[in-house]
C-alpha cells in the first residue's frame, strides 16, 4: 500500500493518484471524492435499482459490469435478475449506500447506469425516459431545442418532466410515472411522446432508429424500456474531462454548456442544493389517449431491424 491509500467507510481506497483514463483530466481519487461528495444525491436515483457500471482499467477500453465479480463483498446487496438473451441469471448490485458506491468507486467505475424498475419490479417502471441524441459535430443547441419540443408534448398530455444533460453530447428527458404503470404501457406512452415531439418540428427532430435516414436531426430515442437503463443524474460519464450527467432545468436549459459539468465542478455549483430532486415532478397516471397511440407506432429497433432486411434484399434483387 502507497501513501495515497485510505480507508472510508469501512473500504480501502488504492492507487488514488493514477490518471483516471487518458483525457480524464482526473484521478482516481478525483472520482472518489466527487462519489464522496454527491452521495447523497445520487444514492437515491440507484438505490433499490439492478445496477450496471462503466468501469475503466489501466490501459484497456472501458467495459461494462452487470454481473458482479467473485470478489465482491459480502455486504454489497445484489439481486438476480434472469438475462433472455445470455439465458443465465445476472447477479447486480444494489448500490444502496454510501459505502458500496465508495467500493464500486475504488473498483474504478466512473458511470452508473440503474434500471428504470426497482429489483423485482422490472413490470413497472418509475419514469419515462426520452434520450436525445443530436447529429455529429456541436450539435448540442439542437438537442436543447428538441428538448423544449419534448416539453411541449408532455405539456400538450397534461405531463411534466425534468432535464439532465446525458453527460455526453445529449439531453434525458425523464417523466416520473404512477406506481401502477406497466412497462408495456411505458413503452407505448414513450413511443407516441417521441412521434409527437417529431411532428412539431420534422425539420429538427427524428424517431428515425436507423442512423442514415436521420438526415441530420436530433434522434428522439424511445427506446428506453422494459430492462433498460439510463444513466443517473450526477454519474460521470467516460468522456474527455469526466463530465457528468448534470440536472440543468427548464428554466436554464438553453444556457447550459454539458463541459462545465464536471467532477471536479459539481460539487461546488451544488453547494448544499438537490437540484435533480427539486426538479423532479411527482409521480403522474398516463393518459390512457397517449398510451392508446403509442400502441399503434412500432417498436423503432424492430421496425429497423425489418427495414434493414427489406433494403438488403432490394440491394441483392438490384445486383
Amino acid at each position: 500500500m502507497g501513501a495515497a491509500d485510505e480507508t472510508r467507510a469501512g473500504v480501502s481506497l488504492t492507487n488514488l493518484d493514477q490518471p483516471l483514463f487518458d483525457g480524464a483530466g482526473a484521478t482516481k481519487r478525483d472520482l472518489v471524492d466527487y462519489l464522496d461528495a454527491v452521495h447523497e444525491r445520487i444514492l437515491p436515483g440507484l438505490r433499490d435499482r439492478p445496477l450496471s457500471v462503466v468501469r475503466v482499467r489501466p490501459g484497456q477500453d472501458p467495459f461494462m459490469q452487470k454481473n458482479l465479480p467473485k470478489y465482491t463483498p459480502d455486504w454489497v446487496r445484489r439481486t438476480s435478475v434472469w438475462a433472455e438473451a445470455s439465458h443465465r441469471d445476472i447477479s447486480y448490485a444494489l448500490c444502496d449506500d454510501r459505502r458500496t458506491l465508495l467500493w464500486f468507486a475504488n473498483q474504478r467505475a466512473v458511470e452508473y447506469h440503474p434500471t428504470l424498475g426497482h429489483a423485482g419490479h422490472p413490470e413497472h417502471p418509475t419514469h419515462l425516459v426520452l434520450d436525445l441524441d443530436p447529429p455529429p459535430g456541436d450539435a448540442f443547441g439542437m438537442a436543447v431545442r428538441t428538448a423544449l419540443l419534448v416539453r411541449q408534448a408532455l405539456t400538450d398530455a397534461g405531463l411534466a418532466g425534468a432535464v439532465k444533460t446525458s453527460g455526453a453530447k445529449g439531453l434525458h428527458v425523464i417523466v416520473p410515472v404512477d406506481p401502477a404503470t406497466t412497462a408495456e404501457e411505458a413503452a407505448a406512452a414513450t413511443r407516441a411522446l417521441a412521434a409527437r415531439t417529431e411532428r412539431l418540428d420534422p425539420a429538427l427532430a427524428t424517431t428515425a432508429f436507423i442512423v442514415d435516414d436521420r438526415g441530420g436531426r436530433v434522434f428522439v430515442d424511445s427506446t428506453r424500456s422494459y430492462g433498460a437503463t439510463v444513466v443517473a443524474a450526477y454519474s460521470p460519464r467516460i468522456r474527455p474531462g469526466t463530465p457528468v450527467s448534470y440536472p440543468v432545468g427548464w428554466a436554464d436549459v438553453e444556457a447550459a454548456t454539458p463541459a462545465d459539468f464536471t467532477v471536479r465542478t459539481v460539487p461546488g455549483l451544488l453547494g448544499d442544493r438537490d437540484p435533480w430532486a427539486e426538479a423532479l415532478p411527482p409521480p403522474q397516471r398516463l393518459p390512457q389517449e397517449l398510451v392508446a397511440e403509442g400502441r399503434t407506432i412500432p417498436v423503432a429497433r424492430v421496425q429497423a431491424m425489418h427495414e434493414g432486411k427489406r433494403r438488403a434484399k432490394a440491394r441483392r434483387e438490384a445486383g
